[in-house]
């Protein structure tokens, strides 16, 4: 993914009211959008380098998004929007092997039960395969990511999601989008969420599989590279 214009640098002061960001730039302070949902444990830090993107809208009341902030050596990915476009990039260009075979049929399908939407459907002959994604920022340390960084029952209704469509005959997948370049595994944060951990392993026996890759990340470009293991057991 080209980022055009380059993001530009910045310091964070303070996240606040979960969706906003004050940022002190070489112009002075501004508030800036914060596209996550999450606790973003780890990637707030007032006095973090931050990295954002300048929407030119002048529409907009904040036109100005918070990207990537700089956690000790690593950069973190927060925007949890962009790890739709990151996967669908990764797929046209071949990178997951595991679906090399398969091509965008449609993004936001409804589930077969009708109750919500995934973010991809995808196929290859009569196959079809449901995918949903999730942006993993948080690192507990020695390389190993977790997910989730707060309460989600809105990710706990995916899991179920995907077994309705396995019991219905499709394919499906959860995949991690690793936004963080100190990440080497991906785990459940079962001190945060059990719940969704234990829901993962049990549909992973009804055929749930779970694939996780990892980001290169830079002013100007981010980009789904390698496969990083996902472990399984319980932390």
């Amino acid at each position: 993914m080209k980022i055009i214009p380059s993001f530009s640098v910045g310091t964070l002061v303070r996240r606040y009211k979960r969706f906003l960001a004050d940022i002190e730039t070489e112009d002075g302070l501004i508030t800036v959008h914060c596209p996550n949902t999450g606790r973003m444990l780890g990637c707030s830090k007032p006095g973090s380098e931050v990295w954002y993107s300048d929407s030119a809208n002048m529409a907009r009341k904040y036109r100005h998004t918070l990207e990537v902030v700089r956690s000790d050596t690593d950069l973190v990915g927060i925007n949890t929007m962009r790890a739709n476009s990151l996967f669908s990039e990764a797929l046209d260009s071949g990178t997951i092997k595991e679906l090399s075979d398969f091509a965008r049929i449609r993004s936001e399908p409804k589930t077969p039960s009708n109750s919500g939407r995934f973010y991809f459907l995808l196929g290859h002959g009569c196959e079809r395969c449901f995918v949903e994604v999730k942006n993993v920022t948080f690192c507990y340390g020695g390389g190993i990511g977790a997910f989730p960084d707060a309460v989600s029952e809105r990710a706990l209704r995916h899991v179920s999601q995907l077994e309705v469509a396995l019991s219905e005959g499709y394919r499906a997948i959860l995949f991690f989008c690793v936004q963080h370049t100190g990440i080497q595994r991906v785990a459940f944060a079962d001190d945060i969420h059990p719940q969704y951990g234990t829901a993962v392993r049990a549909a992973v026996e009804k055929g749930l599989e779970v694939l996780a890759y990892s980001c290169s990340i830079s002013r100007d470009c981010i980009e789904l590279t390698n496969q990083v293991s996902v472990e399984m057991g319980a932390s």
